[in-house]
């Protein structure tokens, strides 16, 4: 396990600790490329055991959580579904080529194999500032939830990226998907 002594990372003051994690609100609909994928590889999307509170990450656990994100961003050449399947909405794991949920769900599977748990490596959907939509992992710790992103290969506290957040994977049943209910502030808040 990645989990005892805590590595500290600097994140922007966000006033209250409520808001070093995203609150989650209602169920919501899942993003249909992950309902395809989930037909596929129903295994990773399941009820998830031990989803309690977030964890502690060690200093070697963010040495782990740096080198998948820089790993995968770095090995994976950025092409659409468009290019690669003739279709939109095509979620994959990448050979050697894939969007942005392709990226994550890579991530997310390195990171469970490295002991971390599906309780808390989320598929995030959140819109960039141009309006596009954009998937991102969340790692949920006891500092606040951090950002893994195709775009960035720095992982970043969610509060520190330019995105509004729309939903993420439920931490309880990695099939469901919830909405995010302090996400819509953050876009405004990190152009500050």
């Amino acid at each position: 396990m990645m989990f005892a002594s805590v590595a500290m990372l600097a994140y922007p003051a966000v006033g209250s600790a409520s808001n070093l994690s995203m609150q989650t609100g209602r169920v919501t609909s899942q993003p249909i490329g992950h309902y395809e994928f989930c037909k596929q590889f129903d295994a990773e999307c399941k009820p998830v055991k031990g989803s309690g509170a977030a964890p502690k990450v060690t200093d070697y656990g963010w040495d782990v959580i740096r080198e998948i994100n820089r790993a995968v961003n770095f090995s994976v050449m950025p092409k659409t579904d468009l290019e690669l399947f003739g279709k939109e909405e095509v979620w994959t794991y990448p050979d050697i080529a894939g969007d942005c949920e392709d990226y994550v769900l890579l991530k997310r599977h390195m990171l469970m194999e490295r002991g971390f748990s599906a309780a808390d490596v989320l598929i995030t959907v959140v819109r960039k500032p141009d309006g596009e939509g954009h998937a991102v992992l969340t790692l949920r710790t006891s500092e606040g939830d951090f950002v893994l992103d195709n775009l960035e290969d720095e992982v970043k506290h969610w509060r520190q990226t330019p995105y509004s957040y729309l939903k993420r994977q439920a931490s309880t049943n990695s099939g469901r998907w919830v909405t995010i209910e302090n996400g819509s502030d953050v876009l405004v808040g990190a152009l500050r």
